[in-house]
């Protein structure tokens, strides 16, 4: 039976072609996707340890600690250290002109001193070269290019600005900065606490200094897109005002000493000087921080896996679709080797042995498809100046899972039609075997099974979507599906049959079409399904998207009132002023500009609401927040045009609950008679007539934030970019902006940056309903796009199915084919034939997948943002439309070679074969 497997593959080598790259593709989008999760972790260690590569040992301080000079000090004179580099930053302000607030243009960023050991040297320099002394410092390259500078240049260097010290000091915490956490601080706050260094009232301290160095920017995520500055240890200290904390210490062992031995005593000597720190090896150390920076979960290969589970999933359908195909065609070969004398357990080892070389032979193939095309993207990444980090890391587990995946996946799927080729008693063998249907027992089974998983998916699933549960909903959806897929042999078939009355008008060609594709019910329901389950995803993920989108943007018209504004003040400390209107239109893309300024301050009402002045801010702050004025250009750049504006009302954000809101200007104060506005994010605002009789902002102005003011993208990204709202004291005033509506999503964020510059302004205080709108456009734009393909690859291998199924059955028909030529059919009818079946199958399983798709897609949306608030169903017709185009070309394409060989075959040959 050796030899006549062997045979088998030697001469209808042919046939094995579909389940080959069926096992291919499977094969090697499972490895590649572990692969994908060593080669990123791999990158990540090269870019976050990039700067202690050349240290043995890493001493880092606990969260919320650092580690003292007196720590330091007990590692550097350990009897197994040879160098010590004990690590300061914090955050610092460089600009080009005498002073860093007279309006010139500056910098915040992170302050890092240097070490003077080549050992432990890990600043990697352009061109000039490292400081040595006070009065020097070190640019990385994008900063200074921004700031228009070169070696030589003479810059002023200052703690960190009022307007940058949040953001600085949260990137020196997040990259383990020692500085002493900032406090947030409010309007003009002389005895506001700030970080080591930080600027007080009367302003940072200020040193001249000398660019003789410009670095290459740094990989690590917690700096990159940072400002990165470097001086001695002598200049961070003077600037710290000499209190020393470090926020890591790299150490170089004395030649002959291990790792291993030295870290015990290492950690000692940490413990004994009153630190609290870990003592890693430089791997250890960035195995840790990788596992921080992705919270020890690694989503992007789960999901991943997710696509390859379904990738493997569907070459198994087609597997054992094509074994089930290529064992009926052999019937009379197999029931000749029985009455032979072959036993049913050499039967089946024959088949399973065919599965087994090609498994093997289609696993290896895949894992070096894998190899390369993951190479090709390192490669292609190591392109770009700021991704050349990237490592490719191929782990033998990848490998071997892959391996055993491809060939486990094509023996088991091959085992269910090497079972049925032993079951039929030989002299019956040209007996059909019946499919599963609800007239027999397995049927019977097949349809109550499915019906009761079906059943409780449907509860599940509906349950979670209307309690807004994604927990629930996906097992519910998955089963639900899964039901769906065990009764498909019960109801393919027959919507293949009634969709196939379609093509009665074609003529005879439509007619047998139509009966030949539900000929073999459990071979058509097996190809159709592989598609099914493909198209169902792909509609899923775009049903879900679009829904998405159209989710978001009522959460945006509920959260902000115009579709641009910039917050205050500029870079240099100054406030937004009327000059910059005419700066903002001035930019492309930008059709109106208004200046919004403070104009009074919250306060309770009296008894009109009762006294209580939190009902003002109910859902939209606290006595105290700020109310702004608006001139008729800003109310006109309002989305909601339906908002109307009189010197006797005050426009509050959604869920206030008070009917009155007293404002305190400067020369007086007045009730005003609240309207609530849609938008929860509504600032508190009055006319600028009323605003003028007010007399402007009083003399001392409350402190605490804006109520309601236009977030920037800072107060919602606490860990980079600080939570403070505008308030009185940094400017209070902002810009509201009309964006053009012909911009595409690039263009309206390429506008944060146009702005940004044009204005003088950080990018994250340009936000907006536009740039939020583009912003989650575009990453659902990627991520649709990545699932597509993704699911391509599972689309694809269902098609090879369907052709492999043409081809096989092309094979199990020749007789039939030729007597239909001898009766009169002509090539073109035949291939016509074919093709139409081709189509029926795919058409079937497109429409079903899609219509599915929709519903799964809208169940998922609801279950996921229900939370936000309404979840609108909406249906991307034309890409669904676009879908079903392509499976159906698709399966029109597939069947192109089975009918060529169909037709090219004599019908005096045909009738002539066995």
């Amino acid at each position: 039976m050796l030899q006549v497997a062997l045979s088998q593959l030697r001469l209808h080598a042919r046939r094995f072609v579909a389940v080959g790259l069926a096992v291919i593709l499977a094969v090697a989008f499972l490895a590649a996707t572990l692969m994908v999760n060593a080669t990123t972790q791999a990158s990540l260690g090269a870019s976050m340890g990039e700067s202690y590569a050349q240290a043995d040992v890493v001493v880092a301080p606990a969260e919320g600690s650092s580690l003292t000079p007196t720590t330091a000090d007990a590692l550097a004179s350990s009897a197994d250290v040879a160098a010590s580099f004990a690590q300061l930053k914090t955050g610092a302000t460089v600009s080009t002109g005498s002073t860093a607030t007279s309006g010139t243009s500056s910098m915040t960023g992170i302050l890092q001193n240097v070490t003077t050991d080549p050992s432990l040297a890990g600043l990697k320099l352009d061109s000039g070269r490292a400081p040595s002394a006070p009065g020097e410092i070190t640019l990385d390259a994008n900063t200074a290019k921004k700031l228009g500078v070169t070696t030589g240049a003479k810059l002023t260097l200052a703690a960190a600005s009022a307007s940058g010290s949040a953001q600085a000091s949260a990137e020196a915490t997040a990259t383990g900065a020692a500085a002493e956490p900032a406090t947030a601080k409010t309007a003009a706050g002389p005895a506001a606490a700030t970080a080591a260094g930080a600027p007080t009232s009367s302003g940072p301290p200020e040193t001249a200094v000398t660019l003789v160095g410009i670095s290459t920017p740094s990989h690590d995520p917690y700096l990159s897109g940072s400002p990165q500055l470097y001086a001695s240890t002598q200049q961070v200290s003077a600037l710290l005002g000499g209190k020393l904390q470090y926020s890591m210490i790299q150490l170089k062992l004395k030649p002959g000493v291990s790792a291993g031995s030295a870290l015990p005593e290492l950690a000692k000597t940490v413990s004994d000087t009153g630190g609290n720190a870990t003592v890693r090896t430089a791997d250890q150390q960035t195995t840790a921080a990788v596992q921080h920076l992705s919270g020890g979960h690694d989503v992007l290969t789960i999901v991943l896996l997710a696509f390859a589970a379904i990738a493997v999933l569907v070459s198994a359908l087609v597997i054992a679709n094509t074994f089930a195909v290529l064992v009926a065609q052999r019937v009379r070969e197999l029931a000749l080797l029985r009455c032979l004398g072959a036993g049913r357990g050499q039967v089946r080892n024959s088949v399973l042995l065919e599965a087994l070389v090609v498994g093997v032979v289609a696993s290896l193939l895949g894992l070096a498809l894998a190899v390369g095309v993951m190479a090709a993207l390192v490669g292609w990444a190591k392109t770009n100046p700021e991704s050349q980090f990237a490592t490719l890391a191929v782990p033998p587990s990848a490998l071997l899972i892959g391996f055993a995946a491809g060939v486990l996946m094509t023996l088991l799927a091959a085992l269910v039609p090497a079972r049925g080729a032993t079951r039929v008693a030989p002299l019956a063998a040209l007996r059909p075997v019946d499919g599963a249907s609800v007239r027999s027992r397995r049927g019977l089974v097949r349809l109550i099974l499915g019906a009761l998983v079906l059943a409780v998916g449907m509860v599940l699933l509906i349950m979670g979507a209307d309690r807004n549960e994604l927990l629930v909903a996906l097992p519910g959806g998955v089963l639900s599906f899964l039901g769906l897929l065990l009764g498909s042999t019960l109801f393919i078939p027959g919507l293949v049959s009634g969709v196939g009355k379609v093509a009665a008008p074609l003529g005879v060609p439509g007619k047998l079409a139509s009966l030949n594709a539900v000929r073999n019910p459990g071979r058509t329901t097996a190809t159709a399904t592989a598609l099914l389950i493909g198209v169902t995803l792909v509609s899923m993920m775009m049903t879900g998207a679009a829904t998405a989108r159209s989710s978001f943007d009522n959460t945006l018209d509920r959260k902000f009132p115009v579709d641009a504004a910039v917050t205050g003040p500029h870079t240099s400390g100054q406030a937004l002023s009327a000059a910059d209107v005419a700066a903002a239109r001035a930019v492309p893309g930008i059709t109106a500009a208004a200046l919004v300024q403070p104009a009074g301050i919250l306060q309770a009402s009296g008894a009109s609401n009762g006294g209580a002045a939190a009902g003002a801010g109910g859902a939209a702050g606290s006595v105290g927040g700020t109310a702004y004025a608006l001139d008729g250009a800003a109310v006109g750049l309002i989305r909601d045009k339906s908002v109307k504006l009189d010197n006797s009302s005050i426009l509050m954000p959604k869920g206030t609950k008070a009917t009155t809101v007293t404002v305190k200007g400067q020369a007086s104060q007045k009730d005003f008679r609240v309207v609530q506005m849609d938008a929860d994010g509504f600032p508190p605002s009055i006319s600028a007539e009323a605003a003028q009789l007010l007399g402007g902002m009083p003399a001392a102005a409350s402190t605490a934030p804006a109520v309601g003011s236009v977030p920037s993208a800072g107060a919602r990204d606490g860990s980079r970019r600080g939570t403070e709202a505008v308030s009185v004291a940094s400017g209070g005033a902002s810009l509201w902006l009309s964006v053009d509506v012909h911009l595409s999503s690039q263009q309206q964020l390429d506008l944060r940056t146009s702005l940004a510059k044009a204005l003088n302004v950080h990018e994250y205080q340009v936000d907006g309903a536009a740039i939020e709108r583009a912003t989650f456009n575009q990453i659902i734009d990627v991520l649709l796009l990545v699932v597509t393909a993704l699911l391509a690859v599972a689309v694809l291998i269902a098609l090879i199915g369907v052709a492999n199924t043409l081809s096989l059955s092309v094979l199990e028909r020749t007789r039939e084919s030729s007597l239909l030529r001898a009766l009169g059919l002509t090539k073109g009818q035949l291939r016509g034939m074919l093709a139409i079946e081709a189509v029926l199958i795919a058409g079937v399983a497109a429409l079903s997948g899609a219509v599915l798709g929709v519903f799964y897609g809208w169940a998922g949306a609801k279950s996921a943002l229900g939370v936000m608030g309404t979840v609108a169903p909406a249906v991307p017709w034309l890409q669904l439309l676009a879908v079903l185009a392509v499976a159906i070309v698709a399966g029109l394409l597939a069947s192109v070679l089975p009918a060529r060989r169909a037709a090219r075959l004599s019908p005096v040959a045909g009738l002539a074969t066995e």
